[in-house]
C-alpha cells in the first residue's frame, strides 16, 4: 500500500457483536426493518401457498431486495479534480496493438517478455457513493476494479525488437456479475458512516454472498510459471499472461480458503511461496508455504494473533518468515459501536515477528519495535545473529483516511505536502507529517532478543513502492530502488503523484552526511531519476540482464504520464547509471492511469505472437518468428 493509493482490501465475515455493542446492532436492525417496511407488505399480500420451483422463488425474493436497496440506496459518481485525472479509468482494449513510437533504443541484451502492472480503473466510469437513511458510504480510489497494462518485448530474429500493448480488466466473479447488471451493484462497505457500512455488509451478504467486491487491483506476480493477478480481499486470480484473459481463483488445488496478502515472497533456495491471510475474524492472521510448482499447500499456520492488523507484506530469510503486527487495525465490533472499521490507533504497539519456515505460532519469537506503519518491504535476510528489514516506514497510517465531518480534499492535501528537510528523527514535526514512508532499517538480534532501529534516509523525500533485483529476495542485497513522492503535486491534488525513483546503496554511507553526537551509523547514499515537469510514474520494476554478473546489471522500467500532454510512456533506465537519460521511451498509443505494482517477466515470445496479436502484420510476424509467420500465412 501506498501513501494514498494503498489498497486496503478487507475480506470480512459476518461476526456475532459483543455485548457492549447489541444497542447499536439492535437498533440498526430496526432501522433496516423500518426502511423496507413497504417491501415486507407487499410480500405479506402474497397468496400463504406459492407452487413455484425453490430456484425461483430465490430470484423473486432477490429481485424484492433489489427493488428495496434501489429505493433506499442512491448511488452518485464521485468527480475527480483536474489534477486528478489521470487517476481516472481508462477503456478495456478488445486487442494488443503495436507501439512503433520510441525514443533512444531498447538495449540488445534487454530480456525478451512482458513488463505488466495492476491497477484501479473502475468499471463504470468513476467510483460511486452512497446516501440513504443509514447516512454516506464510498468508496476510495483504491477500491476500483483491476486492470492490467502489459508491454510485450518481443525479440526478432535479427535483434530487433516489436513492441505490444495491451490492457485488459482482471474478470473477478463479482465484476462480471456488475457487468451482467450492468450498473453499480456491490453497496460501498469500507469507508463512510457505520449505520451505512454495516447496512452494506448486510445487504451485499444477503444479495451476493460477499461482503465487498474482489476488486484484485494491487499486484502481479509470477508462481510456478503462472501468472496471478491479487489484492487483499480475495484470493488471487490465475492470468493467461498472452491475452491477460482471467482464468480462475487460486486455492492451491483446495488447500487455502482466505485471502492473500497482496505481496507473497519465494523463499530462497527452494522457490516455495511464502503467504500470509489475514481476516477480520479469527484466525486473524495466517500464513503457508506453497510448493515451488504451486500445486500444494505444504505448511500452514495460524499465527494466533489477538487483533486484526492490516500486514500488506511479509518478508522471507534462508530459514524465517518475518511479519509486521503494527497498530492500523481492522475492528468490526468497534465499527457496530459507531467507529471506523479500519483506523491506525497512534497508541497502540508494534511487534516483528520472526517464526521458522514450517514451524507453529509457539516458534515465533517477537520483538517489540517503536508505533509505525509499514506497507512494503524491500528486503528480509540474515546477518549473523541478527535478521535485517528493510521497508519504507511511516509513523501514521494515510488510510482509511479522515475521521467522519473533517473535509476529505484538505485532509489528504495537508497529509500529503512537503515537510522541512531534516537529517534526524522525525518526532518534533507535527501530526499532519506523521504520514511520510522513508528506507528503514530494522535488526533484530535472536540472540539477545535487541533490535536497533534507523532511518536510512533524511526527509527530502517520501518515497515508497520499493522493489530489488527479484534474485536477491531473502538473501543480503547491496541494492534497493522506489518511487519518490512528489509531495507538491500529491498536496496540490489530494492523491499521491510520483515524481521520480531512487537507488539505494545500502553497503555504502551519503558522502553528504556527518555523523552527530551519539550516533553510530550515517544515512545511506541515494541516486535520484527524476522525471520531468508534471510527469509521474508507477508500477517501477526491476529488469536484470542477461548474463549479468553483479547485482545492478539491468534496467529498471517504469510507466510515467506527462499531465501537460497527456501523453503515457514506459521508461527504461540504466541501473548502473541511474542518474543518466533513459536509454528508452516507448509513447504508448493510449492513456495509462496510475496504478500500483508491477512486475516483469522473462519469456520467449517468437512462437506467442500471434496469440498476442493476431491481427499483426505478417512482414512483422516473419521478422519475430518465421515458424509462426508459415501459420499466419
Amino acid at each position: 500500500m501506498a501513501s494514498s493509493g494503498l489498497p486496503i482490501h478487507i475480506h470480512c465475515s459476518a461476526q456475532k457483536p459483543s455485548v457492549s455493542s447489541s444497542a447499536n446492532f439492535d437498533h440498526l436492525k430496526s432501522t433496516l426493518s423500518n426502511a423496507f417496511k413497504p417491501f415486507l407488505k407487499q410480500i405479506e399480500r402474497l397468496p400463504l401457498r406459492i407452487d413455484v420451483a425453490p430456484q425461483t422463488l430465490n430470484d423473486t425474493c432477490l429481485k424484492l431486495v433489489d427493488a428495496a436497496v434501489d429505493s433506499v440506496f442512491e448511488f452518485a459518481d464521485q468527480p475527480l479534480l483536474p489534477s486528478q485525472s489521470n487517476f481516472g479509468p481508462v477503456d478495456e482494449m478488445k486487442e494488443a496493438v503495436q507501439v512503433t513510437n520510441i525514443q533512444g533504443e531498447i538495449p540488445r541484451d534487454f530480456a525478451e517478455g512482458v513488463y505488466i502492472r495492476n491497477g484501479p480503473n473502475p468499471i463504470f466510469g468513476a467510483l460511486t457513493s452512497t446516501s440513504s437513511m443509514f447516512g454516506r458510504s464510498s468508496y476510495t480510489w483504491i477500491e476500483g476494479e483491476g486492470m492490467l497494462h502489459a508491454l510485450y518485448f518481443c525479440k526478432g530474429v535479427e535483434g530487433d525488437w516489436t513492441v505490444l500493448y495491451k490492457n485488459r480488466y482482471v474478470e473477478t466473479e463479482t465484476l462480471k456479475l456488475e457487468k451482467q447488471r450492468n450498473k453499480p451493484s456491490f453497496l460501498p462497505a469500507i469507508e463512510g458512516d457505520s449505520p451505512a457500512i454495516l447496512s452494506a455488509y448486510l445487504l451485499n451478504m444477503l444479495r451476493y454472498g460477499k461482503v465487498n467486491k474482489e476488486i484484485s487491483n494491487t499486484n502481479v506476480f509470477e508462481h510456478g510459471g503462472k501468472m496471478y493477478s491479487i489484492a487483499e480481499n480475495h484470493k488471487p486470480q490465475e492470468i493467461n499472461i498472452l491475452t491477460l484473459e482471467t482464468l480462475n481463483d487460486w486455492d492451491v488445488n483446495g488447500g487455502w480458503n482466505r485471502p492473500f496478502s497482496s505481496h507473497p515472497k519465494k523463499a530462497p533456495g527452494t522457490g516455495e511461496l511464502v503467504i500470509l491471510g489475514i481476516d477480520a475474524t479469527k484466525p486473524f492472521a495466517e500464513l503457508g508455504v506453497i510448493s515451488a510448482d504451486g500445486n500444494k499447500l505444504l505448511h500452514r499456520a495460524d499465527l494466533k494473533l489477538n487483533r486484526c492488523s492490516l500486514c500488506h507484506e511479509i518478508g522471507v530469510t534462508q530459514r524465517y518468515n518475518v511479519f509486521m503486527d503494527h497498530p492500523l487495525l481492522i475492528d468490526l465490533n468497534r465499527l457496530v459501536r459507531g467507529s471506523s472499521l479500519m483506523k491506525y490507533e497512534k497508541e497502540g504497539y508494534a511487534r516483528i515477528g520472526i517464526m521458522p519456515r514450517y514451524e507453529s505460532a509457539d516458534s515465533i519469537q517477537w520483538f517489540k519495535v517503536k508505533p509505525n506503519c509499514t506497507f512494503h518491504l524491500f528486503n528480509c535476510f540474515e546477518d549473523g545473529d541478527e535478521v535485517v528489514m528493510w521497508g519504507c516506514r511511516a509513523l501514521d497510517s494515510i488510510i482509511p483516511g479522515p475521521d467522519k465531518g473533517q473535509n476529505k480534499f484538505d485532509w489528504f492535501s495537508r497529509k500529503l505536502r512537503h515537510i522541512k528537510p531534516t537529517e534526524g528523527s522525525m518526532d518534533a514535526v507535527s501530526e499532519d507529517q506523521l504520514v511520510f514512508p522513508r528506507p528503514y532499517e530494522w535488526r533484530m538480534n535472536k540472540q539477545t532478543g535487541d533490535v536497533k532501529e534507523r532511518n536510512l534516509t533524511g526527509t527530502e523525500y517520501s518515497m515508497d513502492f520499493p522493489f530489488i533485483n527479484e534474485g536477491f529476495v531473502g538473501v543480503q542485497n547491496n541494492y534497493g530502488y522506489c518511487q519518490v513522492r512528489d509531495s507538491i503535486a500529491s498536496s496540490a491534488s489530494g492523491m499521491a503523484k510520483y515524481g521520480g525513483l531512487a537507488k539505494l546503496y545500502f553497503g555504502e554511507q551519503n558522502p553528504g552526511f556527518s555523523l552527530k553526537e551519539n550516533e553510530v551509523e550515517g544515512l545511506t547514499k541515494v541516486e535520484y531519476h527524476m522525471f520531468e515537469k508534471n510527469t509521474f510514474g508507477t508500477g517501477a520494476a526491476f529488469v536484470p540482464k542477461q548474463g549479468g554478473v553483479e547485482e545492478d546489471d539491468g534496467w529498471v522500467v517504469t510507466f510515467v504520464h506527462n499531465e501537460d500532454t497527456n501523453i503515457s510512456q514506459v521508461l527504461i533506465i540504466e541501473a548502473k547509471s541511474f542518474t543518466s537519460k533513459p536509454v528508452a521511451r516507448i509513447t504508448l498509443p493510449f492513456r495509462v492511469p496510475y496504478g500500483f505494482h508491477g512486475t516483469f517477466r522473462p519469456m520467449q515470445l517468437q512462437n506467442d505472437i500471434l496469440s498476442i496479436i493476431p491481427s499483426l502484420n505478417s512482414k512483422i510476424v516473419k521478422s519475430i518468428s518465421p515458424s509462426c509467420s508459415q501459420i499466419h500465412e
